[in-house]
């Protein structure tokens, strides 16, 4: 552990070698069976030669294919003993060096940094901080490092420890840790709720017992909070990815919810109907690079609760080519339309890069659901069937490189 006193000191890193999570993840959505290269890995395992990158990238494997449990096992045991890794680079003698600063959480819950750094020049380093471990002295080289972990309750511990340490770090520090926590549900409400031309439904903390009462009649909305009534957008605390999202229409349908339910905790928000003109409803994915907005995906569905995958874009030509215009005309329409909301939200949050789901409300107001710095941003989708999505990815990652180039150049601290 390091001593708090001493100013944090750099030595050339001891890191394990790993396929990654960009290249099995790229291997997993193209279909590629993983298991026989999860058997292999097992095997190594089982007769003492396995490495500890090979230790991760396995952990990571059983998760792929849906053994979550199992997976943050392995990985529980490989962190035990070794926290720092190497990602593959493009090239021998890369120009940069990063060092990510990672959580002991599941596959979801760091910025999946290697999908923004693939092809690039760049070596990543990611360096996991462990309970009971913390941050090592001296740390590891590196010439730019940048916060990975997520705002979720599991890796509190190791936000807490970074920012012990982040006013001495010796190189520039990106996504700072306090600034991460600004994304937590609630605090990212009292945040935003007063810039004009942003909507964003104040999201309430709310316990079982409570919505049990509210459920019964023993209590009303208002009595949570002013601006809440039915229907109202429902999630368990800590959820993502749309695990136990519902929309509750009234009390009878709050007492299904809870029913069904077991968690203690919820979310809850006013559902705001966002649907066009059309009928249709178009959520879409921002990521935020050094205060400049970027297209990610537009998803386009007859049903509120989009994600992309349930709004199969793939099986609509139509659709494509509303999604290729957004990309296309972007900064001069999106963009531009809520240029002062994404400037002020960008300012506020603090963040050198987050991503955004949103709409538009009747209104014509930016409609904030979540901002976050682990969702997903890449380029694995078919350039047959979607032309236009990997020069827009090229584009954001492109960004992203330069971002750290400019801020290991500079050697400013954010």
């Amino acid at each position: 552990m390091q001593r708090l006193a001493d100013p944090l000191r750099l030595i050339a890193p001891q890191f394990a070698d790993r396929i990654g999570f960009a290249r099995l993840t790229h291997q997993a959505f193209d279909g590629v069976d993983l298991r026989p290269l999860r058997d292999r890995l097992v095997a190594k395992i089982a007769d003492g030669t396995a490495q500890a990158g090979e230790g991760l990238d396995l952990s990571l494997i059983a998760q792929l294919l849906g053994d979550k449990d199992a997976g943050l096992a392995i990985q529980a045991e490989v962190l035990a003993f070794h926290q720092l890794f190497r990602s593959p680079c493009a090239v021998t003698k890369p120009a940069l060096r990063v060092l990510a600063l990672a959580a002991a959480i599941d596959m979801g819950g760091n910025t999946p940094i290697e999908f923004l750094l693939e092809g690039s020049e760049i070596e990543l380093l990611t360096l996991y901080v462990v309970k009971d471990v913390g941050l090592p002295e001296p740390l590891p080289d590196h010439d730019v490092a940048i916060v990975v972990a997520s705002d979720s309750e599991e890796c509190r511990e190791a936000l807490a420890s970074i920012e012990v340490a982040a006013s001495r770090w010796p190189r520039p520090l990106l996504n700072r840790p306090d600034r991460i926590a600004n994304l937590d549900r609630d605090k990212l409400y009292r945040l935003l709720a007063d810039i004009p031309g942003l909507d964003i439904p104040a999201t309430i903390c709310v316990t079982r017992a409570q919505l049990s009462a509210l459920a019964v009649g023993e209590m009303r909305c208002d009595d949570i909070a002013g601006e809440l009534c039915f229907p109202m957008i429902a999630r368990p605390r800590g959820s993502h990815a749309g695990v136990g999202l519902a929309k509750i229409d009234d009390a009878a349908s709050l007492a299904s919810y809870l029913a069904e339910r077991n968690e203690h905790e919820f979310f809850v928000a006013r559902f705001v109907d966002y649907a066009s003109a059309d009928g249709l409803y178009r959520k879409y994915r921002l990521a935020i690079v050094d205060g400049r907005p970027y297209a990610c995906h537009m998803a386009i569905a007859d049903r509120w609760d989009i994600w992309y995958l349930n709004a199969y874009m793939a099986f609509s030509e139509e659709k494509r080519a509303e999604e290729a215009a957004f990309m296309r005309d972007f900064d001069d329409a999106f963009a531009r339309r809520h240029r002062n909301a994404l400037d002020e939200m960008s300012r506020r949050v603090g963040l050198d890069y987050f991503t955004i789901d949103c709409a538009e409300n009747r209104n014509g107001e930016l409609l904030i659901f979540e901002a976050d710095n682990t969702a997903v941003v890449h380029n694995m989708d078919s350039p047959d069937v979607f032309p236009y999505k990997q020069p827009q990815m090229r584009r954001i990652f492109a960004a992203f490189t330069a971002m750290l180039a400019r801020h290991a150049k500079s050697g400013s601290r954010t």
